[in-house]
């Protein structure tokens, strides 16, 4: 690094210096968060500034290309080919932040091109057969999808089209609306046209094609368009700011260097991305494996044995947060297994304890729309995914809990919303305990059709999207009200409350399974389906025992994130200094 720093200076020794270092230090970028991805701005940074290659003073200087293109446009506006423009500001280096090397000029685009346009403003006829019409989506992947075009316009459209909107080898396309800032190099002559969201460049001539759109996929460049974008809700670069905008260019003979040797470790970048690509393969393969033995483990003693081996390797195992994620779901669902902690004969049955369950079913008064559950719900739909240990038995949560739906108080009745009561909904279940809600209601809206859940609840989300990956539990520590899209379980037995907690959350998967995905996209947990599902109830004092070593286990994952928090923020700072050194 010391090395980059004494070569500030003008000269070779600089650009000796600079590139080894830089592919020295690959992997440290690569490695930090979105490294690869900086990877690659840096290259296109250092490719623009001209610290990429070596300058060679032999190479015919860039005014003298710039002056050939000059020639080619008036000979264009001669031949009435294209029109002779208004007069453009003028390239100024000033705001560019950097100085180019000798040989270099700046340029605009315009003064670069003689065509700067986009496409036909008009809708064009759709027909079966023609000419591909390319959008947006066509291009959006940086090269010209003409066989996947899902439009064709007709021959004798495209044969009216102005010469300057007929693409042709050497041209580079452009979007210019919502995904802008994405350049598509046109390498091969084939009839297409395209909407108005794409622009063209047609170079001052054919050999700067190649520079051109390097030059415009630079963060450099996409600034220059983003700060001239218009618009609020979806971006547009008008042409005005594509023909203004500012580029640094290079001898043609070093804008042939420049693009090899960006090529190349373009190639070095893919490798990279291919490789960690397969090192995550390999690594989510291994702790499955590994976790899913935990998962198989008949017993505390085998799960301690299995436990072990992951223990042993945390490091390179728990190197990610999903990977933690993973490991602290994988330690739920051992805790609802009864793998976690050892049993004890001599306390009291899971039976004992639900026949007082049943006796306070019976006997409690129930709020509002609040169901009571049959025992006898559980009888028919037992499915032993696992064998469950000495004390335990199966059941389902209406055996357990008194369940009452929610729904949204009348919108027409002004005082239903005014008041202190808290309104769950979906959003509000970020958190594991709730004590509050975004949208309250007054006592007036319990007359209705709302029930006022009890403190010492637990709230789910039954309908939304978020159905599709997560399923948000919660307990209340307030008495609350509840929309049409959750649900809330009051435990006939207060103390089961931390355990049904954490059995949701061990049964994320398997309640998952269970979500029915609408044509619409709607996520939804049908009743039947969710209430009907078997759950394993551990003795009261097991409960306990279980709900402490999870908490301390829990406490493991936490301390694992914050490590990894600590160090991706000094490797991407580390990553940070390289790039502000070498750039």
């Amino acid at each position: 690094m010391s090395a980059v720093l004494e070569a500030r200076e003008p000269g070779a020794r600089y650009l000796e210096t600079l590139e080894p270092v830089l592919v020295q230090q690959f992997d440290l970028l690569a490695t930090a968060p979105g490294g690869v991805a900086r990877l690659r701005e840096l290259i296109l940074t250092l490719a623009v500034q001209g610290k990429l290659v070596p300058q060679a003073p032999s190479d015919e200087p860039a005014s003298t290309l710039l002056e050939r293109i000059q020639r080619e446009k008036s000979r264009l506006i001669t031949a009435a080919r294209i029109k002779r423009e208004k007069p453009q500001p003028t390239a100024d280096q000033r705001d560019s932040g950097f100085a180019i090397p000798r040989g270099w000029e700046w340029a605009t685009a315009g003064d670069c091109c003689t065509v700067i346009t986009d496409g036909d403003h008009q809708p064009p006829p759709k027909t079966d057969s023609g000419v591909p019409f390319l959008v947006i989506g066509d291009v959006r992947t940086g090269s010209v999808g003409i066989s996947g075009a899902t439009r064709l316009v007709s021959k004798e459209y495209f044969d009216k089209l102005d010469w300057s909107k007929k693409p042709l080898s050497g041209d580079v396309l452009y979007t210019t609306v919502g995904s802008f800032g994405i350049p598509v190099p046109v390498l091969q002559s084939q009839d297409f046209c395209f909407q108005r969201h794409i622009a063209l460049f047609r170079p001052g001539i054919l050999q700067l094609q190649k520079f051109l759109a390097l030059a415009l996929r630079s963060q450099f460049v996409f600034t220059q368009a983003e700060r001239g974008a218009t618009g609020i809700a979806q971006k547009t670069v008008p042409l005005s700011v594509l023909r203004g905008l500012q580029l640094p260019i290079p001898p043609l003979a070093e804008q042939a260097r420049i693009v090899t040797r960006v090529d190349e470790l373009m190639r070095l970048c893919d490798a990279l991305e291919a490789n960690g690509r397969l090192e995550a393969a390999q690594h989510t393969q291994l702790l499955s494996t590994l976790l899913g033995a935990l998962t198989d483990s008949a017993s505390p003693e085998e799960l301690a044995a299995n436990w072990q081996r992951i223990a042993d390797h945390f490091d390179l195992l728990l190197d990610s947060p999903e990977a933690v994620d993973a490991l602290e779901q994988t330690i739920l669902q051992l805790a609802v297994r009864g793998v976690l902690v050892s049993q004890d004969p001599s306390e009291e049955p899971a039976t004992a304890l639900m026949q007082r369950v049943c006796l306070a079913r019976e006997n409690i008064e129930l709020p509002g729309r609040a169901k009571r559950g049959s025992s006898s719900a559980s009888q028919a739909m037992i499915d032993e995914t696992f064998a469950l240990p000495v004390g335990w038995m199966w059941s389902t949560l209406p055996e357990l809990c008194a369940i009452t739906g929610g729904s949204t108080p009348s919108k027409a009745v002004a005082n239903n919303w005014i008041g202190d009561i808290p309104w769950v909904s979906p959003k509000d279940m970020k958190v594991p305990v709730i004590e509050d809600a975004q949208d309250h209601v007054s006592l007036a809206a319990l007359a209705g059709s709302l029930s006022l859940i009890a403190s010492g609840s637990l709230l789910m989300v039954v309908r939304g999207m978020i159905l599709a990956h997560s399923f948000p539990v919660a307990v209340t520590r307030v008495p609350v009200t509840i929309n049409q899209d959750m649900k809330a379980l009051t435990p006939f037995e207060p103390r089961l409350l931390p355990f049904l907690m954490l059995l949701c959350e061990g049964m994320k998967t398997e309640v998952l399974a269970l979500v029915d995905r609408s044509t619409h996209g709607t996520c939804k947990l049908e009743s039947p389906k969710i209430f009907g599902l078997q759950v394993p109830l551990p003795p009261l004092a097991e409960q306990a025992r279980i709900l402490a070593r999870v908490s301390e286990l829990r406490r493991l994952c936490a301390g694992l994130r914050q490590r990894l928090a600590a160090s991706q923020a000094t490797q991407s700072l580390l990553a940070e200094a390289l790039v502000a050194e070498v750039a």
